[in-house]
């Protein structure tokens, strides 16, 4: 999150090109087993790719996790941060499904959102079923979730940001969206006066929420991460408060017509 766009840009462009010429296509990169770019994911992660009497798992186009009865009506897509596997968010989108929330994990290009961020265009199709959808990333994934909901607002009501924030000149003052922003007060990489910062873009009833001692990395299950700090919160304990915070918007967006599990 802190490298500046004019020194990024180009090994962005660079990256899928010199894939191609090994003859890696840029699919899905979990179901494409191109899983060596990817951060690997801790056994907790794919524990909760488990479908239960509670949850059910679907992975057939994208990672989707759904209460097991019943017919959620909200949905969260959610865009992970640069070259981190989908699946390290799994935990969180479980305890979110348990809820009675619909939640996507988007897999992406390479592992970068900014690659794919109309991403969501197709996920919204597949599911129309979902009247009220937020969308929301980590890291990277929420500047892309971001941008995407400047130009389409009309198809969403909320937007999360995790550990995350708008590029500059993304502006969603007059988004009419409701907008949580989750930080770590810890975060090494996206800078907490950063997330601040950003409120100038945001509107003015963003709820902006700081995990005290939580850190960049601990908004998944994936490991430590250069250049993030160490956190002061469990992993465990920051992943409950990042849950409960997604899920205030999630409940905050609902339709009233929405079924529980």
């Amino acid at each position: 999150m802190s490298i500046p766009a004019s020194h990024r840009i180009i090994p962005l462009l660079l990256f899928p090109m010199l894939l191609a010429a090994c003859g890696v296509q840029p699919s899905d990169p979990v179901k494409a087993g191109q899983k060596w770019f990817l951060v690997p994911v801790m056994a907790e992660a794919r524990e909760a790719l488990r479908s239960t009497a509670e949850v059910r798992v679907d992975s057939e186009q994208e990672i989707v996790l759904s209460p097991a009865t019943g017919s959620p009506r909200t949905g969260l897509i959610l865009y992970p941060g640069a070259s981190v596997d989908p699946r390290a968010y799994a935990p969180a989108a479980r305890a979110l499904a348990q809820r009675g929330h619909r939640v996507i994990l988007a897999s992406m290009p390479f592992g970068f959102s900014l690659f794919n961020g109309n991403a969501a265009d197709d996920i919204i199709r597949r599911h129309p079923e979902i009247t009220a959808w937020a969308i929301g990333g980590h890291s990277l994934g929420g500047v892309a979730a971001a941008s995407y909901a400047a130009e389409h607002s009309e198809k969403l009501k909320g937007l999360v940001f995790w550990a995350s924030y708008p590029a500059s000149g993304t502006d969603l003052k007059s988004s009419g969206l409701k907008v949580v922003s989750i930080w770590g007060t810890r975060d090494g990489r996206s800078k907490p006066e950063a997330v601040r910062d950003s409120a100038r873009w945001l509107p003015t009833d963003t709820r902006f929420v700081s995990l005290e001692g939580g850190n960049h990395a601990q908004f998944g299950w994936y490991g430590a991460q250069a250049g993030d700090l160490e956190a002061t919160l469990s992993r465990e304990e920051q992943q409950r408060q990042i849950v409960e915070a997604t899920a205030a918007l999630l409940e905050a967006i609902a339709p009233s017509a929405a079924t529980g599990p």
